[in-house]
């Protein structure tokens, strides 16, 4: 490394001992340098010798163009200890340095000039620090100012000071060791030693001093070739580029630099390259998301003009209209139309495919039944039905019949195939409201209808058989509670069950629910009223509603039950119905025969013992009356 001129170092140095006025410090027009001031404070130093190199540091700096791209300062202070007054990175104005400067307290100890060196060389001239890199090229000078011996060694940590590219002044005021000064400076020893004892030699050196200090700005004076900036250096000068670009080997001209290129930029479609920097663009039909990374995709659909008339999907650069399942798109790529599924798909229809809205099914010639398979059509199969029972929950009923009502039921289910495909069951209850017990889809089996029943809690209070028939035809043979598409050609048999008179209106309903096509059935005991019954069943009448006195004597109901329920032409009125109808409701008015006599005997035998027991019972209250 070049090293500075010793004259105008010294010419400052004079100048900063100088007592009497002098004219401006001529600004020096030299490349950048790091200097750093090794300042000696130790014990010896008196106050005012302190202020001698105070002035010294100062003038030194007055004279310098200093800045972050200029010239560098650093001041350290040192005694038995090493103390930081301010970095190469610190302070960049000479204002805010000499305010440092003069703010400095002397440590007022011993003379550790070694460490103090070491110091200088590893942790002051540290890029840390804010020495700039050795590639730089900026020349790296420390000034070391002490009035005496040392009191460590110096040799050996000045060499390694030394080799490291650091050009050390030494500087010794009055009595400071010449021998010591020496080995710490730089060669040529006599460039870069100073031992100062009067003032008549430092103002002998001043003017060979300034001359020295301020060199040749070598970008000024030669043909350096930079592209972009040239940077002076004492006697030599270097090339540096724009921000965005990079020197290329020939350490002249500039390239830019592509930040796209390391692959690290993170963007999800394309990365752009500006000048040192980078940017993230998106592909046509997406845009740039908040982090300025990912893409999103337009949603073009959002914009509301698609005129879709079923769906819209967004897609890059666009949209296009899709139809729901089972429909068409049109020729105008906007409208849909329902597809013809029977002609498009194998349907497996026995008999006929019928095509609806977005879905198909099939149907069976008059006289059979649609199979569980929903493809295959057959003859009359096990009397499968979509029952709804209507029971009687009344104060009038009591709880001990109540009970005789469910067992009814249960060996009703006990005698049919229930199962999705096969018959149905729900159940009703009525009072002064009425209560959905069970829909047609709720249970899949003849145990699960059973455990159900039995666990039905008696409503007690009025009698509104009206508003029952009205739920039961609104309600519970709707598709939604489970009742099967009439094309399915499934019975639907409401059966009621009653001991009394309602107390509202039961023809409008009636009539609605045999209009909808349920096979209503009426079972009355005890105050039923006749008239209701017969209103409420099916043609022929006589054989859709029975009577009972009471719910002990319901033999007789099990005789007025007809296992004729489809009417030959010619013997009244003619109702026509297709044989697997007719068939089901045979089987299931059989089956509902059988329990009714059933339970009829159980009740023959009950009413016996109440008889018995109500009899005992007269006897006791006689007594007691007597013995009164």
């Amino acid at each position: 490394m070049k090293l500075l001129p010793v004259a105008p170092l010294l010419l400052l140095l004079l100048t900063a001992l100088e007592a009497r006025p002098k004219p401006a410090a001529l600004k020096c027009r030299t490349g950048p340098l790091d200097i750093v001031f090794v300042i000696d404070s130790s014990r010896s130093v008196r106050p005012f010798e302190f202020e001698t190199m105070r002035r010294f540091m100062t003038d030194i700096i007055g004279s310098l163009e200093v800045g972050p791209n200029a010239t560098r300062v650093g001041v350290i202070q040192y005694s038995s200890q090493v103390q930081n007054i301010f970095s190469l990175k610190t302070f960049f104005t000479q204002a805010d340095m000499e305010r440092a400067i003069n703010s400095i307290v002397p440590l007022a100890q011993g003379t550790m000039t070694g460490l103090a060196i070491q110091y200088a060389m590893n942790v002051a001239f540290s890029t840390q620090e804010g020495a700039r890199p050795p590639h730089k090229g900026i020349p790296r000078i420390a000034i070391v100012v002490t009035d005496g011996r040392p009191q460590d060694r110096v040799t050996e940590v000045a060499t390694q000071a030394r080799n490291a590219g650091i050009e050390i002044y030494a500087v010794g005021i009055q009595r400071a060791d010449m021998s010591s000064l020496r080995a710490m400076a730089s060669p040529p020893l006599e460039e870069h030693v100073f031992l100062v004892e009067s003032f008549e030699l430092i103002q002998q050196f001043a003017k060979q001093f300034q001359d020295k200090l301020c060199g040749v700005d070598m970008c000024v004076e030669r043909e350096h070739g930079c592209q972009h900036s040239c940077v002076s250096t004492p006697g030599s000068f270097y090339c540096e580029c724009n921000p965005g670009y990079r020197l290329n080997v020939d350490g002249k001209t500039c390239s830019p630099i592509d930040a796209c290129a390391d692959g690290r930029h993170g963007c999800q479609h394309h990365c752009v390259s500006l000048r040192g920097s980078y940017s993230c663009r998106c592909r046509p039909g997406y845009y740039l998301s908040h982090n300025k990374k990912s893409c999103i995709m337009i949603d073009y659909c959002s914009f509301g003009n698609h005129s879709c008339q079923h769906e819209c999907v967004s897609i890059p650069n666009g949209h296009y209209c899709r139809c729901r399942s089972g429909f068409t798109l049109q020729p105008d790529s906007k409208s849909c139309r329902a597809t013809d599924l029977c002609n498009g798909v194998d349907h497996g229809c026995e008999f006929k495919c019928v095509s609806t809205d977005g879905s198909y099914h099939c149907v069976c010639p008059e006289g059979q039944q649609l199979q569980a398979d929903g493809k295959t059509c057959n003859k009359c199969g096990a009397g499968h039905v979509d029952l709804v029972m209507v029971i009687d929950g009344s104060k009038s009923v009591r709880p001990q019949n109540f009970e005789l009502v469910k067992q009814f039921v249960n060996r009703i289910v006990d005698l049919l195939e229930v199962s999705p495909q096969g018959t149905r069951v729900g159940l009703v209850q009525y009072s002064s409201r009425v209560r959905t017990e069970f829909p047609l889809n709720k249970y899949h089996s003849a145990d699960e209808i059973k455990k159900a029943v039995m666990d039905v809690e008696y409503m007690e209070k009025g009698t509104m058989t009206g508003l029952a028939l009205k739920h039961m035809v609104e309600h519970s043979f709707s598709e939604l509670e489970g009742a099967r598409p009439r094309s399915h050609n499934i019975p639907r048999i409401g059966l009621v069950f009653t001991d009394g008179r309602s107390q509202d209106d039961i023809s409008e309903w009636a009539r609605r629910a045999k209009e909808s096509g349920i096979v209503m059935f009426a079972v009355g005991v005890g105050k039923a009223v006749e008239e209701e019954l017969r209103a409420i069943a099916s043609e022929p009448v006589e054989q859709h509603f029975s009577y009972s006195a009471d719910f002990t004597t319901m033999t007789h109901l099990v005789e007025n039950f007809s296992l004729n329920i489809c009417p030959e032409e010619g013997k009244g009125e003619t109702e026509i119905r297709s044989p697997c109808e007719c068939e089901a409701l045979v089987q299931f008015q059989t089956n509902t025969v059988a329990i009714l006599q059933s339970l009829t005997e159980k009740n023959i035998l009950w009413a016996r013992s109440l008889a018995q027991m109500t009899a005992r019972l007269e006897d006791l209250e006689k007594q007691i009356a007597n013995k009164k």
